[in-house]
């Protein structure tokens, strides 16, 4: 492999430069999202007590429900069906880089820095970001 600035995203971890298996675009990534966070949502409101509508000092632990919830998602989601909800109906999975099963650490610690906003925002030339990096990870297209 070379490290040619030319090369398509994910062609540098040896995958193809479109089609099944090439790493997820943007807007893609932003569905999943926005699916699994308005997901997370509905369920804190439902089982968690969760009011969109308080005040941070009125709502207190519960101001954190939608993010404990999708991280729950993610955690429970990417190791059985490769992937949260969101990530499985806009056409993508998450992959170990190293080959085989992602196993359960690699969600874990993808989705508690995904929460934190900063790494997910960080991209290298192969629209990988850092919490994908750091996981050993990759988002990709699964059809």
């Amino acid at each position: 492999m070379t490290t040619d600035a030319s090369q398509a995203p994910g062609e540098r971890l040896g995958l193809p430069a479109s089609g099944a298996l090439s790493i997820a675009r943007i807007w893609r990534r932003i569905g999943a999202l926005f699916i699994d966070y308005t997901a997370a949502t509905v369920i804190a409101i439902a089982f968690l007590g969760y009011d969109p509508y308080a005040l941070p000092a009125e709502a207190g632990l519960t101001l954190f429900a939608p993010l404990m919830v999708f991280v729950i998602i993610q955690v429970l989601f990417i190791p059985t069906i490769g992937g949260s909800p969101g990530h499985r109906i806009c056409g993508m999975r998450v992959i170990a880089l190293s080959g085989g099963w992602v196993g359960l650490w690699r969600p874990v610690v993808r989705s508690l820095l995904l929460v934190l906003v900063i790494p997910a925002v960080i991209w290298d030339a192969d629209l990988r970001g850092l919490h994908d990096k750091i996981a050993g990870t990759a988002l990709v297209r699964s059809r």
